[in-house]
């Protein structure tokens, strides 16, 4: 049974999305204590957090943060403001997914169980180690490491990476890479997967791997292997 942490200040959402999400028989937890975010989250141990943007003391961004230099699990964002940064900042964050209020709790379903699966069905069949550009990829610990260091990956950086070194040196569609990440791309905006991208360059980067995903205009993303002299 799947474990989620739910942080959510609004008493009645919280309690909807709650029972909605044990009718699929997952362990749901909420915050009691909106100071103490980091204490619970450790305490339960969570595969996927729901957060909202707009909590007591802080925001959501600030949890995301620090739940992000600890772990990657997997970030679903709720925000009830119609702001397009909202969605940039928290994918810059390392949230995996987003969904503003209003929301149908079907989707709200969809995006969990795309996650999840996503997360976990994927790691348990991707234990193998691959080198790119001479930094070993573990694609089991989201982890690369060059001569430059070691970064961790959220579940998309790490999906949209194997992706394009499954096909390097070729274009991969965005199409493909949604579909993939998200199964559902009716819920998806085409914005969320170039945030990741840009995110994932941006990893990159900090390990001596900067220009090794190539945008193909109105095509997708190539990632360069590059042949040493």
């Amino acid at each position: 049974m799947f474990k989620i942490l739910i942080i959510e200040d609004d008493l009645t959402l919280f309690q909807q999305i709650r029972d909605r999400l044990k009718q699929w028989s997952y362990d749901v937890y909420g915050i009691e204590d909106f100071s103490q975010v980091m204490e619970t989250f450790t305490s339960v141990k969570p595969e996927l957090v729901v957060i909202d943007i707009q909590l007591p003391k802080y925001d959501g961004f600030h949890w995301c943060r620090l739940i992000r230099e600890h772990s990657s699990v997997p970030i679903l964002f709720l925000s009830s403001r119609d702001h397009p940064t909202d969605m940039v900042m928290s994918m810059n964050l390392g949230a995996d997914d987003f969904i503003q209020k209003p929301f149908h709790f079907d989707v709200l379903i969809a995006k969990v169980q795309a996650l999840l699966r996503r997360a976990y069905n994927y790691n348990a069949e991707s234990n193998e180690l691959k080198t790119f550009n001479g930094a070993n990829v573990d694609f089991e610990q989201n982890r690369l490491t060059s001569d430059h260091g070691t970064i961790e990956l959220t579940k998309n950086e790490t999906l949209i990476l194997k992706l394009l070194i499954e096909q390097k040196n070729k274009v991969v569609s965005r199409d493909t890479l949604i579909e993939k990440l998200w199964q559902d791309e009716r819920f998806i905006s085409d914005n969320t997967l170039t945030v990741n991208v840009n995110r994932l360059r941006k990893r990159l980067g900090e390990i001596g791997l900067e220009k090794t995903i190539e945008t193909k205009t109105g095509q997708g993303y190539k990632a360069i292997e590059k042949v040493k002299p």
